[in-house]
């Protein structure tokens, strides 16, 4: 069975050198991208099977980047986690409405996070994935 593999999208390197170890600690494949431009090119390479995403980046804001993963055939269906430290307050349910599947505000409790990637894992890794024990 073939590790899940992540999308981590935050333009804060110690954010996603954390994330990264939590992920792999948790037999995660992980791969990054730091900018709002790059995350399409990177999900439609890499085909992830979760994205975590932040909402304030660098060349191209979350809600676009959001918007342009749900206007792709290929791409619309990956599960998206949103993570930023924008206030809750409007961008919880402008991300959950524009397609996100959860909403998470920076810092975020690990066990919570990683939960929500096992229930956002498509079905085809979900049986027998030793994930996240």
């Amino acid at each position: 069975m073939r590790k899940p593999k992540i999308l981590v999208v935050d333009d804060d390197p110690d954010l996603v050198k954390a994330l990264r170890l939590r992920l792999r600690a948790n037999n995660c494949e992980v791969i990054t991208a730091s900018d709002g431009y790059s995350v399409i090119a990177a999900a439609q390479k890499e085909h992830p099977d979760v994205i975590i995403l932040d909402l304030g980046l660098p060349a191209g804001d979350g809600f676009v980047v959001l918007e342009r993963l749900q206007q792709s055939d290929t791409l619309s269906s990956i599960p998206v986690i949103v993570l930023t430290a924008r206030d809750p307050q409007g961008n919880e349910q402008r991300a959950l409405k524009a397609g996100a599947a959860a909403f998470f505000q920076k810092p975020v409790d690990n066990d919570e996070l990683l939960n929500v990637i096992r229930v956002s894992l498509p079905h085809r890794s979900a049986p027998g994935v030793a994930m996240m024990s």
